[in-house]
Protein backbone atom coordinates (compact mmCIF):
# COMPACT_ATOMS: atom_id res chain seq x y z
CA UNK A 1 0.00 0.00 0.00
CA UNK A 2 1.31 3.49 -0.78
CA UNK A 3 2.52 5.48 1.75
CA UNK A 4 1.23 8.75 -0.41
CA UNK A 5 -1.79 10.35 -1.06
CA UNK A 6 -2.41 10.13 -5.21
CA UNK A 7 -5.06 10.34 -7.63
CA UNK A 8 -5.06 8.87 -10.75
CA UNK A 9 -7.93 9.01 -13.43
CA UNK A 10 -8.30 5.61 -15.49
CA UNK A 11 -11.14 6.45 -17.92
CA UNK A 12 -13.14 9.15 -19.30
CA UNK A 13 -16.28 9.61 -21.08
CA UNK A 14 -17.07 13.49 -22.00
CA UNK A 15 -16.38 15.17 -18.43
CA UNK A 16 -17.22 12.46 -16.52
CA UNK A 17 -14.17 10.98 -14.98
CA UNK A 18 -13.26 7.34 -13.49
CA UNK A 19 -10.71 7.53 -11.03
CA UNK A 20 -8.64 6.00 -7.94
CA UNK A 21 -7.12 7.63 -4.81
CA UNK A 22 -4.39 5.94 -3.04
CA UNK A 23 -3.79 6.42 0.57
CA UNK A 24 -2.25 4.78 3.20
CA UNK A 25 -5.16 3.36 4.36
CA UNK A 26 -6.64 2.20 1.57
CA UNK A 27 -7.67 2.95 -2.44
CA UNK A 28 -10.92 5.23 -2.74
CA UNK A 29 -12.78 3.70 -6.14
CA UNK A 30 -14.12 7.09 -7.51
CA UNK A 31 -16.65 8.72 -8.61
CA UNK A 32 -17.15 7.82 -4.74
CA UNK A 33 -19.90 8.02 -2.44
CA UNK A 34 -19.31 8.71 1.14
CA UNK A 35 -21.42 7.68 4.23
CA UNK A 36 -22.20 9.95 6.45
CA UNK A 37 -20.50 9.05 10.21
CA UNK A 38 -21.11 12.51 11.97
CA UNK A 39 -20.24 11.54 15.31
CA UNK A 40 -18.40 8.44 14.77
CA UNK A 41 -21.28 5.80 13.52
CA UNK A 42 -23.09 5.98 10.59
CA UNK A 43 -26.26 5.74 11.60
CA UNK A 44 -28.34 2.20 12.16
CA UNK A 45 -25.38 0.74 10.57
CA UNK A 46 -22.58 -1.73 11.75
CA UNK A 47 -19.01 -0.60 9.98
CA UNK A 48 -18.89 -3.91 8.86
CA UNK A 49 -22.05 -3.21 7.21
CA UNK A 50 -20.92 -0.39 5.84
CA UNK A 51 -17.91 -1.87 4.45
CA UNK A 52 -19.43 -4.85 2.95
CA UNK A 53 -22.36 -2.29 0.25
CA UNK A 54 -18.79 -1.06 -1.14
CA UNK A 55 -17.70 1.94 1.20
CA UNK A 56 -14.06 2.69 0.64
CA UNK A 57 -14.44 5.75 3.01
CA UNK A 58 -16.54 7.62 5.57
CA UNK A 59 -16.98 10.94 6.48
CA UNK A 60 -16.63 12.60 10.31
CA UNK A 61 -18.25 15.60 11.53
CA UNK A 62 -15.35 17.97 13.01
CA UNK A 63 -18.15 19.89 14.81
CA UNK A 64 -19.71 17.01 16.57
CA UNK A 65 -17.11 15.36 17.52
CA UNK A 66 -15.41 18.08 19.16
CA UNK A 67 -18.46 18.72 21.32
CA UNK A 68 -18.95 14.83 22.06
CA UNK A 69 -17.01 13.39 22.97
CA UNK A 70 -14.49 15.46 22.20
CA UNK A 71 -11.68 15.35 19.60
CA UNK A 72 -8.82 14.81 22.31
CA UNK A 73 -10.59 12.36 23.99
CA UNK A 74 -10.87 10.71 20.62
CA UNK A 75 -7.16 10.93 19.79
CA UNK A 76 -5.97 9.90 23.64
CA UNK A 77 -7.92 6.74 22.55
CA UNK A 78 -6.22 5.93 19.14
CA UNK A 79 -8.07 7.96 16.70
CA UNK A 80 -11.69 8.13 15.21
CA UNK A 81 -10.09 4.63 12.85
CA UNK A 82 -9.54 3.01 16.02
CA UNK A 83 -12.47 4.30 18.02
CA UNK A 84 -14.88 3.68 15.53
CA UNK A 85 -13.20 0.37 14.28
CA UNK A 86 -12.97 1.71 10.80
CA UNK A 87 -9.17 0.92 9.36
CA UNK A 88 -9.94 2.37 6.11
CA UNK A 89 -9.84 6.67 5.06
CA UNK A 90 -12.29 9.06 6.37
CA UNK A 91 -12.33 12.63 5.26
CA UNK A 92 -13.71 15.08 7.96
CA UNK A 93 -14.99 18.39 7.42
CA UNK A 94 -14.12 21.51 8.73
CA UNK A 95 -17.19 22.21 11.11
CA UNK A 96 -17.53 25.44 9.53
CA UNK A 97 -21.31 24.33 8.03
CA UNK A 98 -22.80 23.02 11.55
CA UNK A 99 -21.04 26.40 13.18
CA UNK A 100 -23.22 28.42 10.68
CA UNK A 101 -26.54 26.38 10.73
CA UNK A 102 -26.70 24.97 13.58
CA UNK A 103 -24.87 26.78 16.80
CA UNK A 104 -25.88 30.12 18.65
CA UNK A 105 -24.78 33.13 18.93
CA UNK A 106 -22.44 32.42 16.84
CA UNK A 107 -19.52 35.97 16.07
CA UNK A 108 -17.88 35.86 13.13
CA UNK A 109 -13.96 37.46 12.54
CA UNK A 110 -10.82 37.63 10.40
CA UNK A 111 -9.41 34.79 12.55
CA UNK A 112 -12.30 32.49 12.62
CA UNK A 113 -15.71 32.53 14.65
CA UNK A 114 -16.59 32.09 18.35
CA UNK A 115 -19.78 30.23 18.94
CA UNK A 116 -22.09 28.12 21.51
CA UNK A 117 -22.57 24.74 21.58
CA UNK A 118 -26.15 23.72 20.15
CA UNK A 119 -25.85 20.51 23.06
CA UNK A 120 -25.17 22.70 26.07
CA UNK A 121 -24.33 26.45 25.28
CA UNK A 122 -20.71 25.78 26.01
CA UNK A 123 -18.80 28.39 24.26
CA UNK A 124 -15.88 27.08 22.16
CA UNK A 125 -13.68 28.98 19.47
CA UNK A 126 -13.01 27.26 15.83
CA UNK A 127 -10.06 29.21 13.55
CA UNK A 128 -8.31 27.48 10.65
CA UNK A 129 -5.68 26.59 12.44
CA UNK A 130 -8.06 24.47 15.60
CA UNK A 131 -10.23 23.18 12.54
CA UNK A 132 -7.14 21.66 11.57
CA UNK A 133 -5.98 20.90 14.53
CA UNK A 134 -9.04 19.18 15.32
CA UNK A 135 -8.70 16.88 12.28
CA UNK A 136 -5.00 15.95 13.18
CA UNK A 137 -6.46 14.78 16.73
CA UNK A 138 -9.37 12.88 15.11
CA UNK A 139 -6.62 11.67 12.66
CA UNK A 140 -8.40 12.32 9.47
CA UNK A 141 -7.05 11.25 6.11
CA UNK A 142 -8.70 13.74 3.80
CA UNK A 143 -9.07 17.18 5.71
CA UNK A 144 -11.17 20.02 4.89
CA UNK A 145 -10.18 23.89 4.63
CA UNK A 146 -12.56 26.09 7.60
CA UNK A 147 -15.10 28.07 5.32
CA UNK A 148 -18.25 30.33 5.62
CA UNK A 149 -21.18 28.83 4.12
CA UNK A 150 -23.22 31.14 3.31
CA UNK A 151 -27.07 30.30 3.02
CA UNK A 152 -29.09 31.02 -0.36
CA UNK A 153 -30.35 33.80 -1.25
CA UNK A 154 -28.12 36.20 -0.49
CA UNK A 155 -26.81 39.52 -2.01
CA UNK A 156 -24.04 39.84 -4.07
CA UNK A 157 -21.93 41.86 -1.50
CA UNK A 158 -22.38 38.90 1.42
CA UNK A 159 -21.64 35.93 -0.80
CA UNK A 160 -18.34 37.68 -1.98
CA UNK A 161 -17.36 38.83 2.00
CA UNK A 162 -17.86 35.13 2.62
CA UNK A 163 -16.01 33.75 -0.37
CA UNK A 164 -13.05 36.13 0.13
CA UNK A 165 -12.73 35.41 3.74
CA UNK A 166 -13.56 31.59 3.04
CA UNK A 167 -10.10 32.53 0.27
CA UNK A 168 -7.95 33.95 3.54
CA UNK A 169 -8.83 30.70 5.68
CA UNK A 170 -7.50 28.73 2.89
CA UNK A 171 -4.30 29.84 3.37
CA UNK A 172 -4.22 29.43 7.03
CA UNK A 173 -5.42 26.30 6.54
CA UNK A 174 -2.57 24.99 4.27
CA UNK A 175 0.06 26.86 6.42
CA UNK A 176 -1.67 24.83 9.37
CA UNK A 177 -1.68 21.12 7.88
CA UNK A 178 1.83 21.53 6.19
CA UNK A 179 3.27 18.75 5.28
CA UNK A 180 1.49 15.16 6.00
CA UNK A 181 2.75 12.49 3.99
CA UNK A 182 -0.27 10.41 2.99
CA UNK A 183 -2.77 12.69 3.92
CA UNK A 184 -4.55 15.56 2.31
CA UNK A 185 -6.06 18.99 2.72
CA UNK A 186 -8.98 20.10 0.52
CA UNK A 187 -9.83 23.77 -0.64
CA UNK A 188 -13.18 24.60 -0.48
CA UNK A 189 -14.68 26.66 -3.50
CA UNK A 190 -17.09 29.39 -2.23
CA UNK A 191 -19.21 32.18 -4.26
CA UNK A 192 -23.09 31.38 -3.62
CA UNK A 193 -24.53 31.70 -7.18
CA UNK A 194 -22.53 34.03 -8.70
CA UNK A 195 -20.75 33.12 -11.69
CA UNK A 196 -18.02 35.04 -11.45
CA UNK A 197 -17.31 34.75 -7.54
CA UNK A 198 -17.27 31.08 -8.33
CA UNK A 199 -14.73 31.88 -11.04
CA UNK A 200 -12.54 33.84 -8.53
CA UNK A 201 -12.77 31.14 -5.91
CA UNK A 202 -12.03 28.57 -8.16
CA UNK A 203 -8.69 29.91 -10.03
CA UNK A 204 -7.35 31.20 -6.70
CA UNK A 205 -7.64 27.98 -4.41
CA UNK A 206 -6.03 26.30 -7.79
CA UNK A 207 -3.04 28.36 -7.36
CA UNK A 208 -2.52 27.16 -3.95
CA UNK A 209 -2.02 23.54 -5.28
CA UNK A 210 -3.96 21.85 -2.89
CA UNK A 211 -4.48 17.76 -2.64
CA UNK A 212 -8.18 18.49 -4.12
CA UNK A 213 -10.81 20.53 -4.02
CA UNK A 214 -14.25 20.72 -2.75
CA UNK A 215 -17.58 22.60 -4.44
CA UNK A 216 -19.14 23.86 -1.14
CA UNK A 217 -22.33 25.95 -0.82
CA UNK A 218 -24.77 24.65 -2.97
CA UNK A 219 -27.38 21.77 -2.30
CA UNK A 220 -28.45 24.94 0.32
CA UNK A 221 -31.67 25.38 -0.81
CA UNK A 222 -31.13 26.43 -4.31
CA UNK A 223 -32.84 24.90 -7.56
CA UNK A 224 -30.81 21.94 -9.27
CA UNK A 225 -30.42 24.15 -12.24
CA UNK A 226 -28.51 26.50 -10.77
CA UNK A 227 -26.44 24.04 -8.53
CA UNK A 228 -25.33 22.58 -12.63
CA UNK A 229 -25.06 25.38 -13.48
CA UNK A 230 -22.13 26.42 -10.88
CA UNK A 231 -20.41 23.27 -11.44
CA UNK A 232 -20.63 24.00 -15.28
CA UNK A 233 -18.54 27.71 -14.15
CA UNK A 234 -16.11 25.84 -11.57
CA UNK A 235 -14.97 22.06 -12.76
CA UNK A 236 -13.03 23.40 -15.86
CA UNK A 237 -11.13 26.35 -13.37
CA UNK A 238 -10.28 23.14 -11.54
CA UNK A 239 -6.63 21.44 -11.68
CA UNK A 240 -8.30 17.74 -13.90
CA UNK A 241 -5.70 15.80 -12.20
CA UNK A 242 -7.01 16.67 -9.22
CA UNK A 243 -10.00 15.10 -7.44
CA UNK A 244 -13.22 17.37 -7.10
CA UNK A 245 -15.72 16.59 -4.40
CA UNK A 246 -19.23 18.17 -4.66
CA UNK A 247 -20.20 18.86 -0.27
CA UNK A 248 -23.39 17.40 0.90
CA UNK A 249 -24.94 16.18 -2.82
CA UNK A 250 -27.04 14.32 -2.80
CA UNK A 251 -29.98 12.55 -4.64
CA UNK A 252 -29.25 9.77 -7.14
CA UNK A 253 -30.30 11.87 -9.75
CA UNK A 254 -27.85 14.94 -8.60
CA UNK A 255 -25.25 12.45 -8.14
CA UNK A 256 -25.60 11.22 -12.12
CA UNK A 257 -25.68 15.03 -13.62
CA UNK A 258 -22.93 15.85 -11.27
CA UNK A 259 -20.69 13.37 -12.36
CA UNK A 260 -21.51 14.67 -15.98
CA UNK A 261 -20.18 17.59 -15.14
CA UNK A 262 -17.12 16.53 -13.68
CA UNK A 263 -17.49 15.94 -10.03
CA UNK A 264 -15.67 12.66 -8.44
CA UNK A 265 -16.39 12.61 -4.69
CA UNK A 266 -19.95 12.80 -2.65
CA UNK A 267 -21.59 12.62 0.36
CA UNK A 268 -25.14 13.26 1.84
CA UNK A 269 -27.17 12.00 4.92
CA UNK A 270 -29.66 11.17 2.78
CA UNK A 271 -29.70 7.64 2.19
CA UNK A 272 -29.00 7.05 5.83
CA UNK A 273 -31.65 9.67 7.30
CA UNK A 274 -34.51 8.65 4.77
CA UNK A 275 -33.76 5.16 6.10
CA UNK A 276 -34.75 6.33 9.46
CA UNK A 277 -38.02 7.33 8.70
CA UNK A 278 -39.57 4.48 6.05
CA UNK A 279 -37.87 5.73 2.77
CA UNK A 280 -36.24 2.86 0.35
CA UNK A 281 -34.33 4.38 -2.37
CA UNK A 282 -34.21 1.44 -5.29
CA UNK A 283 -33.48 1.39 -9.16
CA UNK A 284 -37.29 1.52 -9.75
CA UNK A 285 -37.25 4.99 -7.58
CA UNK A 286 -38.01 5.96 -3.76
CA UNK A 287 -40.44 4.05 -1.98
CA UNK A 288 -41.81 4.80 1.21
CA UNK A 289 -42.53 1.99 3.47
CA UNK A 290 -44.99 3.73 5.72
CA UNK A 291 -47.64 4.03 3.12
CA UNK A 292 -50.70 1.28 3.77
CA UNK A 293 -50.10 -0.55 0.50
CA UNK A 294 -47.24 -2.48 1.62
CA UNK A 295 -48.92 -3.67 4.50
CA UNK A 296 -49.98 -7.45 2.64
CA UNK A 297 -47.10 -7.34 0.32
CA UNK A 298 -45.49 -10.61 0.08
CA UNK A 299 -42.76 -9.34 -2.28
CA UNK A 300 -39.23 -7.99 -0.97
CA UNK A 301 -38.34 -4.31 -1.94
CA UNK A 302 -35.72 -5.54 -4.96
CA UNK A 303 -35.78 -9.19 -5.79
CA UNK A 304 -32.33 -8.48 -7.97
CA UNK A 305 -30.56 -7.22 -5.04
CA UNK A 306 -27.75 -7.68 -3.62
CA UNK A 307 -28.62 -6.52 -0.13
CA UNK A 308 -30.65 -8.68 2.28
CA UNK A 309 -32.51 -6.15 3.54
CA UNK A 310 -34.26 -5.66 -0.26
CA UNK A 311 -34.01 -9.09 -1.41
CA UNK A 312 -35.31 -11.07 1.88
CA UNK A 313 -37.34 -9.33 3.81
CA UNK A 314 -41.04 -8.57 2.47
CA UNK A 315 -42.72 -5.51 2.27
CA UNK A 316 -45.08 -5.95 4.92
CA UNK A 317 -42.70 -6.66 7.07
CA UNK A 318 -40.90 -3.80 6.50
CA UNK A 319 -44.10 -1.23 6.65
CA UNK A 320 -45.09 -3.36 9.80
CA UNK A 321 -41.25 -1.94 11.39
CA UNK A 322 -41.57 1.15 10.18
CA UNK A 323 -45.27 1.45 11.64
CA UNK A 324 -44.19 0.26 14.77
CA UNK A 325 -41.39 2.15 15.14
CA UNK A 326 -39.12 -0.98 15.52
CA UNK A 327 -34.92 -0.33 15.47
CA UNK A 328 -34.86 -2.92 13.11
CA UNK A 329 -36.35 -1.15 10.36
CA UNK A 330 -34.52 1.71 10.47
CA UNK A 331 -31.44 -0.49 10.43
CA UNK A 332 -32.60 -2.90 7.40
CA UNK A 333 -34.12 0.31 5.53
CA UNK A 334 -30.45 2.29 6.14
CA UNK A 335 -28.49 -1.13 4.89
CA UNK A 336 -31.26 -0.99 1.42
CA UNK A 337 -30.21 2.80 1.26
CA UNK A 338 -26.16 2.42 1.32
CA UNK A 339 -26.11 -0.78 -0.62
CA UNK A 340 -28.38 0.97 -3.66
CA UNK A 341 -26.03 4.40 -3.38
CA UNK A 342 -23.03 2.38 -3.73
CA UNK A 343 -24.40 -0.15 -6.47
CA UNK A 344 -25.01 3.13 -8.19
CA UNK A 345 -21.71 4.37 -7.71
CA UNK A 346 -20.71 1.28 -9.08
CA UNK A 347 -22.78 1.17 -12.09
CA UNK A 348 -21.43 4.80 -12.73
CA UNK A 349 -17.58 3.82 -12.51
CA UNK A 350 -18.38 0.46 -14.75
CA UNK A 351 -20.44 3.03 -17.53
CA UNK A 352 -17.53 5.29 -17.75
CA UNK A 353 -14.93 2.93 -18.54
CA UNK A 354 -16.85 1.31 -21.47
CA UNK A 355 -17.60 4.69 -22.26
CA UNK A 356 -21.14 4.58 -22.24
CA UNK A 357 -22.09 6.59 -19.00
CA UNK A 358 -24.70 8.82 -21.12
CA UNK A 359 -26.44 5.87 -22.33
CA UNK A 360 -26.30 4.50 -18.46
CA UNK A 361 -27.28 7.33 -17.07
CA UNK A 362 -30.76 7.62 -19.28
CA UNK A 363 -31.61 4.23 -18.75
CA UNK A 364 -31.18 4.42 -14.45
CA UNK A 365 -33.01 7.48 -14.88
CA UNK A 366 -35.62 5.71 -17.12
CA UNK A 367 -35.91 3.04 -13.91
CA UNK A 368 -36.79 6.16 -11.51
CA UNK A 369 -39.32 7.52 -13.65
CA UNK A 370 -40.99 3.97 -14.23
CA UNK A 371 -42.05 3.73 -10.38
CA UNK A 372 -42.59 1.05 -8.18
CA UNK A 373 -44.19 -2.36 -8.74
CA UNK A 374 -48.34 -1.31 -9.02
CA UNK A 375 -49.64 -2.61 -5.93
CA UNK A 376 -50.85 -6.00 -5.35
Amino acid sequence: MTDQFSFKILATDGKARRGEISMPRGKIRTPVFMPVGTGGTVKAMYMDQVRGVGSDIILGNTYHLMLRPGAERVARLGGLHEFARWPYPILTDSGGFQVMSLSKLRKLSEKGVTFRSHIDGAAYEMSPERSIEIQGLLDSDIQMQLDECTALPAKDKEIERAMELSLRWAECCKAAFGEQPGKAMFGIVQGGDNALLREKSAQTLAAMDLKGYAVGGLAVGEPQAVMLEMLEITCPELPAEKPRYLMGVGTPGDILKSVARGIDMFDCVMPTRAGRHGLAYTRRGKVNLRNARHADDHRPLDEESDCPAARDYSRAYLHHLVRSQEALGAMLLTWNNLSYYQSLMGQIRDAISAGAFEERSAEIAEGWAKGDLPPL
